[in-house]
């Protein structure tokens, strides 16, 4: 009777093994909405940049009762993953705390070079030393298109990253171009 039993138990468990499991993927998501706007955003001093963490700001958040204020810190950075801070959004039926936190994907509005400013404010959006401004292709982290050119107000004689035109010293010689002979001559003489 054991054998009949222990028989039957293991072939029920074989034929369970080769049933395709299904997986629950439960999504569980608590919103409270409060009729209480936030304080104004405290200044904080974000300190110096450290390499491969990112600054997460603090925010005011919503303890049950009233709002208390979370200081920001430091966040290891993630590959493929942008980190979004935590905000308040009014709606219809008042206050949500969007908590933010490790986003998969790009940043909205770019941040090319991973250098943690956005694109609309970085001034060397692609990272390649030569400011937006005098930079033909400000989107190609690979140098300046300008620096082959060589002479024109584009270009750069001295393939320094600074154009000639803004280049005060635009032949690489050392003398300034205001005391120089010849500005578009390296040599001294």
């Amino acid at each position: 009777m054991k054998r009949i039993l222990s028989t039957t138990a293991a072939i029920i468990l074989s034929t369970a093994a080769f049933i395709p499991a299904q997986q629950a993927h439960a999504q569980v998501g608590v919103h409270i909405a409060i009729g209480k706007a936030p304080p104004p955003v405290r200044y904080e001093r974000v300190p110096a940049a450290r390499r491969g963490y990112e600054w997460a700001p603090g925010y005011w958040n919503w303890n049950g009762r009233r709002h208390v204020w979370t200081q920001g810190h430091w966040e290891r950075v993630r590959a493929g993953r942008y980190y979004q801070r935590p905000e308040w959004r009014q709606g219809n039926d008042g206050w949500r705390l969007n908590r933010g936190g490790w986003q998969r994907g790009a940043r909205p509005g770019g941040d090319r070079d991973r250098d943690g400013i956005p694109n609309r404010v970085d001034r060397d959006r692609d990272g390649d030393g030569v400011p937006n401004r005098f930079d033909s292709n400000p989107n190609n982290p690979n140098r300046s298109t300008n620096l082959n050119r060589g002479n024109g107000p584009n270009g750069d004689r001295d393939r320094d990253g600074i154009p000639n035109r803004a280049d005060r010293d635009r032949d690489g010689d050392g003398v300034p171009n205001r005391y120089d002979d010849k500005p578009g001559n390296p040599r001294r003489y």
